[in-house]
């Protein structure tokens, strides 16, 4: 089967991350870290109407925290929390994590999917599968598709789960006038996935049968709290906590570029990771505009992976 035609570049562009992904043999489900030992900024963006986070609270711009040492992506729905005990525990074996009294804590903020639909629902990530994705992390370009936190994720349930499509993983980056941005997301839509001329990459054309009068009884057969899409931007620009929750929130709108529609039944979370290298940035605009591009590349990407997994 030929490659996909996948658009360049991955979150590991930014300097000073590494991504690991875990893939449970026993059904589709997994979870994919991006590592940050070193300290890095980082903001959060929760918009979804069904939400399954952690310590994103600490994320608040006049919170005290202001650096995190690792993100987590996993599926398991909220069962899939338990993997992020174990990325604490890689970090804390290696000393990194927050200075506090006696004790380093690393801080580990996360996100689920909803990926209970295929196989055995009692298997999802625990505190192992995250262990095991900090185990196989690397600096290079990480796989996209039906890996990971994408394993089990599905778009287009619109018409219902039994003509759900595979999401997966996808990853993509861009380089202008000295900033890197990336993205990093696990795509686990309600509705379809579009290429950037409005083509369905992934779906059934739902916007299309709404507004040729298709009435909402017979397709708005989803589930509330079945889907979720998943991710973290990255930069390697210097940010304060503020700008980081900013980019965050800007970086969504690639989300309602790729994904047809958006709905109430989602449960999105974007993080925003800034490493400082390249040096602080005044408007956030430039910046802004390139996270929500390559959040939708790497929406796009995920579908036609999975597509040939």
């Amino acid at each position: 089967m030929s490659s996909p035609d996948l658009s360049p570049g991955s979150i590991t562009d930014v300097s000073g991350l590494a991504v690991g992904h875990a893939t449970d043999a026993r059904r589709p489900t997994g979870c994919s870290v991006v590592l940050c030992p070193q300290g890095v900024t980082c903001g959060v963006d929760v918009r979804g109407g069904a939400p399954g986070t952690r310590e994103t609270d600490l994320l608040r711009s006049d919170a005290t925290v202001q650096q995190v040492h690792a993100v987590l992506l996993t599926g398991g729905s909220a069962f899939g929390l338990d993997a992020a005990g174990g990325v604490m525990r890689w970090l804390d074996e290696r000393g990194h994590g927050l200075p506090v009294g006696p004790a380093r804590v690393p801080i580990v903020p996360a996100a689920v999917l909803f990926d209970l639909w295929v196989g055995d629902p009692r298997v999802r990530p625990d505190a192992s599968t995250g262990y095991a994705a900090c185990e196989a992390a690397s600096t290079a370009a990480p796989a996209q598709g039906r890996v990971g936190a994408g394993a089990g994720a599905r778009v287009a349930k619109l018409h219902g789960i039994e003509r759900a499509l595979p999401g997966g993983i996808g990853s993509a980056s861009l380089r202008v006038g000295g900033y890197t941005v990336a993205a990093l997301v696990a795509v686990n839509a309600v509705g379809d996935v579009i290429d950037a001329d409005g083509r369905v990459l992934a779906g059934h054309g739902f916007t299309k049968s709404l507004v040729d009068g298709d009435g909402p009884a017979r397709w708005m057969q989803a589930l509330a709290g079945t889907s979720t899409t998943i991710g973290v931007v990255a930069t390697d620009a210097a940010l304060t906590k503020a700008q980081a929750n900013r980019l965050a929130t800007l970086a969504h709108h690639g989300l309602s570029r790729a994904v047809d529609p958006v709905t109430v039944h989602d449960g999105d979370t974007l993080f925003a990771l800034a490493t400082g290298s390249a040096g602080a940035v005044g408007d956030l605009s430039a910046l802004g505009a390139l996270a929500a591009e390559v959040v939708a590349r790497a929406i796009r990407n995920a579908v036609r992976a999975a597509a040939v997994a």
